[in-house]
C-alpha cells in the first residue's frame, strides 16, 4: 500500500470510529489537546561565525486522543497528531535543524500530520501508524520545534504481573527538521551531503526497517531490570541491559540510580560498515527537599562511535548527553547535576538545574586523546494558577568546548502552552 493511501486509510478509520460507536467510552475518554510552541535558537561557532545558525519559530500542534470503543473484547481507538511551524526569523544560510533546509534556504514554514490506530485486549495494546516510542533503542524527540516521530507497529503488553513486553517493527522516520516520513539510515556526518534536488539532506545508504523487542521486569519496589534488542536491518544491531535502583531514603530524600549496558554491532549488508561500540552508563540522583544531586560516568569501548538513526536522533539513556555526545571511541566522561526548586522559597512553579560534563581519552578520527566540556543551565517557570496556568518558559545556555573541532555557545528559550478542550 502506497504511504498517502495509508494515511486516508487511517483517517477514514478514525473517523468512522467517531461517528459509529455507541459507547459514550470513544468520546467521553477522549483527550483533546491544542499545544503551542514559541522557539528561539541560536547556536555561535566561536572559531567560525560563519557557521552560526539558529531561528525563531512558531508553532501548533493539535493533539487528540480517542478514547476506547469496545468490539465484542477487543477496545479500539484513534489518534491524531497535527504540527505546523511557521518561521519568524531565521538565517538562510546554514540548516538549524529545526525547519526544512534544503542545502540553500530553510522553508518560511512547514507541518506534518500523523495518525495512529490501536487497539487493546486486556493490558496488551497495538498500535499501528505514528508512533512516540519512549525506549532504550528509540525514543521521541521533543528538544526543537515539532516533533521527531516513527511509523510502524509497537505492540506492548502489562498482562504479566510487575512485566512489560514490547515488540515492535518501524519502517520509517519523521525527523524533527522534516515534514515527512523517510527511510532509516545511521548519523554519519562524513557521508551528509546536502541535495537540494531532493529538497532535504540525504543522509545515505538507507534501511529496509528496524525490529525492535525487549523486556521490562520489576523484581521489586526499588529494584528493576531491563533488556532490549534492535536491529536496524544492514546497518547496527543493538543488545541493551539496565538496572535500577530507586529509594525513599528518608521523608524528604529519595535515591534514582542506574546502571545500563550497550552492546553495538553492524546489521545483514553492513551499509555503514563495521560497528563495534560498547557503552557503559551509570548515573545517581539524590534529592533532598528542595535539591537534586546527580552524578554520572559514561565509557565508549571498542572502534567505532556509538550509533544511533540518522536525524539527529538523541539517546536519553546515556547518563552524559548534550550537543556533546561523548560517544567517541575510547571516551570516558563525567557529569554531574545540581537542581534547585524555588517553590521552597515561594516561587511556585520556578525551578533551575546545572548540568557539567567532562569528557577524556576520546578518538576522533585520527586524533588521540581529545577532551571536551559542556556546561548546561536550564531554568524553567510555569504559571502554576489564574488565568496563565499552565503557561510555560523554558531558557537554556549551553557551552561546549572541544580539542578537535570548535568550541560553541547555544542559547534557547521555549514558550509553552497547552489548552484542552
Amino acid at each position: 500500500m502506497h504511504r498517502h493511501n495509508l494515511w486516508i486509510a487511517l483517517f477514514a478509520a478514525t473517523a468512522t470510529l467517531g461517528t459509529t460507536a455507541t459507547q459514550a467510552d470513544f468520546i467521553d475518554d477522549s483527550n483533546v489537546q491544542l499545544k503551542f510552541k514559541n522557539f528561539y535558537l541560536d547556536r555561535q561557532i566561536k572559531d567560525n561565525p560563519a557557521g552560526n545558525w539558529g531561528s525563531w519559530s512558531q508553532a501548533v500542534t493539535l493533539d487528540a486522543k480517542s478514547g476506547y470503543h469496545d468490539l465484542g473484547g477487543i477496545k479500539v481507538g484513534a489518534d491524531l497528531l497535527v504540527q505546523h511551524a511557521v518561521k519568524l526569523k531565521g538565517r538562510d544560510k546554514n540548516p538549524d535543524w529545526v525547519l526544512p533546509h534544503n542545502g540553500k534556504e530553510s522553508k518560511d514554514h512547514f507541518g506534518k500530520v500523523g495518525a495512529t490506530l490501536k487497539a487493546k485486549v486486556s493490558e496488551t495494546e497495538l498500535k499501528v501508524g505514528e508512533l512516540l516510542p519512549v525506549s532504550p533503542v528509540l525514543v521521541f524527540d521533543p528538544s526543537r520545534q515539532l516533533l521527531t516521530t516513527y511509523s510502524g507497529a509497537w505492540l506492548e503488553s502489562k498482562d504479566i504481573q510487575n512485566t512489560k513486553l514490547s515488540v515492535a517493527y518501524i519502517d520509517k522516520i519523521n525527523n524533527r527538521y522534516d515534514n515527512q516520513f523517510r527511510d532509516l539510515t545511521l548519523f554519519a556526518p562524513g557521508k551528509t551531503l546536502p541535495d537540494a534536488s531532493k529538497g532535504h539532506f540525504d543522509l545515505g545508504p538507507t534501511s529496509d526497517g528496524m525490529w525492535i523487542a525487549g523486556v521490562d521486569h520489576q523484581f521489586t519496589k526499588e529494584l528493576g531490570a531491563s533488556y532490549w534488542y534492535a536491529d536496524v536491518q544492514d546497518i547496527y544491531q543493538q543488545h541493551y541491559v539496565g538496572l535500577s535502583y530507586n529509594r525513599q531514603l528518608a521523608e524528604k530524600t529519595k535515591l534514582t540510580s542506574h546502571v545500563r549496558y550497550f552492546d553495538n554491532a553492524e546489521s545483514g549488508d553492513q551499509l555503514y560498515g563495521e560497528i563495534d561500540n560498547q557503552a557503559l552508563s551509570v548515573g545517581a540522583k539524590v534529592n533532598y527537599g528542595a535539591h537534586t544531586f546527580g552524578v554520572g560516568y559514561q565509557q565508549m569501548f571498542g572502534e567505532t562511535n556509538f550509533p544511533t538513526l540518522g536525524g539527529w536522533v538523541p539517546q536519553p539513556y546515556l547518563v552524559n548527553w548534550g550537543v556533546a555526545t561523548f560517544t567517541n571511541p575510547d571516551e570516558k566522561s563525567w557529569g554531574f547535576t545540581y537542581g534547585y526548586d524555588f517553590a521552597e522559597l515561594g516561587a511556585k512553579g520556578l525551578n533551575a538545574t546545572a548540568v557539567y560534563m567532562l569528557g577524556k581519552d576520546a578518538t576522533y578520527g585520527v586524533k588521540k586523546d581529545q577532551d571536551s566540556k559542556e556546561l548546561n543551565l536550564i531554568v524553567n517557570y510555569t504559571v502554576p494558577e489564574g488565568k496563565l496556568k499552565g503557561l510555560g518558559v523554558q531558557a537554556m545556555y549551553i557551552d561546549a568546548d572541544f580539542d578537535y573541532k570548535s568550541d560553541l555557545q547555544e542559547y534557547r528559550v521555549a514558550t509553552t502552552y497547552t489548552y484542552k478542550f
